[in-house]
């Protein structure tokens, strides 16, 4: 079984990679709703979430993540409240993607995805047999990420300030897709990664 792992910054386009990847038959790990699903529940990940930054981003049990980002990203911005909260959410996101990987091989699957907005920072990277990149334009990512999330563009800067620049991810990554065009030019670029890599 191959594991593909798949990178990029926030409106770079990384889901609609995926969900063509999986179109193909490959399963799709989302690190995204793996967190999510930890931290919707008491658990030992929200507990940790909240001994930091306090019991008010999970009111009812659940983490409130708005609350959580607000406090993170407050001004001054400050890189220690992100790396923290990187810190305590990898490794229990790591624990259950590498379950799920597990189970994916038991299974027999041929392929599968695993969808991590910090593969490299999180160490995943090292668990993936290939890795694929997502770039796109700064203005398009910003334009995406205020549509999607409805923040603001100020809000939208920092998010993308935060993470690895689209450069760094292509150096680091077996496989770039530049994601400014139509969804039928992205199709082609991912189908021939994707026969590249299981042909």
């Amino acid at each position: 079984m191959k594991v593909i792992g798949l990178c990029g910054g926030s409106g770079s386009g990384k889901g609609a990679v995926a969900r063509i990847l999986s179109g193909f038959g490959i399963v799709h790990i989302d690190t995204d709703l793996v967190y999510h699903e930890i931290t919707s529940r008491p658990s030992a990940c929200l507990d940790a979430l909240r001994a930091e930054f306090g019991d008010g981003i999970a009111p009812n049990g659940s983490l409130d993540r708005a609350r959580l980002r607000d406090i993170v990203f407050a001004e001054p911005f400050s890189r220690e409240r992100l790396a923290r909260l990187n810190q305590i959410t990898h490794a229990y996101v790591i624990e259950e993607a590498e379950r799920r990987i597990n189970e994916c091989r038991l299974n027999g699957e041929r392929g599968v995805i695993i969808d991590a907005p910090l593969l490299f920072e999180s160490g995943l990277d090292s668990r993936c047999d290939r890795v694929i990149a997502v770039v796109a334009s700064r203005e398009l990512r910003l334009a995406r990420i205020m549509l999607r999330d409805g923040i603001s563009l100020d809000t939208a800067k920092k998010r993308i300030d935060a993470q690895l620049s689209d450069e760094a991810l292509s150096a680091k990554a077996d496989y770039t897709v530049t994601n400014n065009g139509t969804l039928e030019e992205l199709y082609s670029s991912v189908k021939r990664i994707y026969l590249e890599i299981f042909n």
